[in-house]
């Protein structure tokens, strides 16, 4: 008899640890934040340089594309290629398009032809130019923005690695193409 209650109270036991052992559940997806999406009145500054009418530092609203900083500056100079320009690209804060470049590989701080050589900014890219990034999709991309949002920033490249979902091999990725 005792050793029937006995194996009962075991029984009973091993039922409710094996209940109260936590269960996995997905994260639900992060709600984008007002701040990760340009707002009508926010703008980019972008240098246009190389073969064109007239070269400079322009200021662009947010959204604006390779295209329209072109049109901005004049105009491609007689003769030059925009064949290596994706003119339909968006534009990133602080980058330089170089209008009628060789086909060869940019220098260093230029982004003619390749958004992903761009050196971002973690501080003002929104969660479209964080997807740029290599591994970095929809859902990362805005868990960095939030992650910017309420830490009141980044203050350092580092921080990256405070982002759930960012592992020490896609931080290796990402760290040479950001700053702060």
């Amino acid at each position: 008899m005792l050793l029937a209650i006995g194996a009962l109270a075991v029984a009973v036991a091993v039922f409710f640890v094996w209940r109260s052992q936590p269960k996995p559940e997905p994260l639900p997806p992060p709600t984008p934040s007002a701040a990760s999406t340009p707002s009508p009145t926010s703008k980019v500054t972008v240098h246009i340089a190389g073969k064109i009418r007239k070269p400079g530092v322009y200021l662009l609203p947010a959204g604006a594309r390779v295209a329209d900083a072109v049109t901005v500056a004049g105009g491609v100079a007689r003769g030059a290629s925009i064949g290596s320009l994706n003119l339909a690209r968006r534009l990133i804060d602080g980058e330089q398009i170089v209008v009628g470049a060789s086909g060869g590989p940019a220098g260093p701080g230029s982004s003619a032809a390749d958004p992903a050589a761009a050196i971002l900014d973690l501080n003002s890219a929104t969660t479209e130019q964080l997807e740029q990034l290599p591994g970095v999709g929809e859902v990362l991309a805005a868990r960095i923005t939030e992650f910017r949002d309420s830490h009141g920033g980044f203050t350092s490249v580092e921080q990256l690695r405070e982002v759930s979902g960012i592992g020490p091999r896609k931080f290796d990725e990402i760290k040479p193409k950001v700053r702060v």
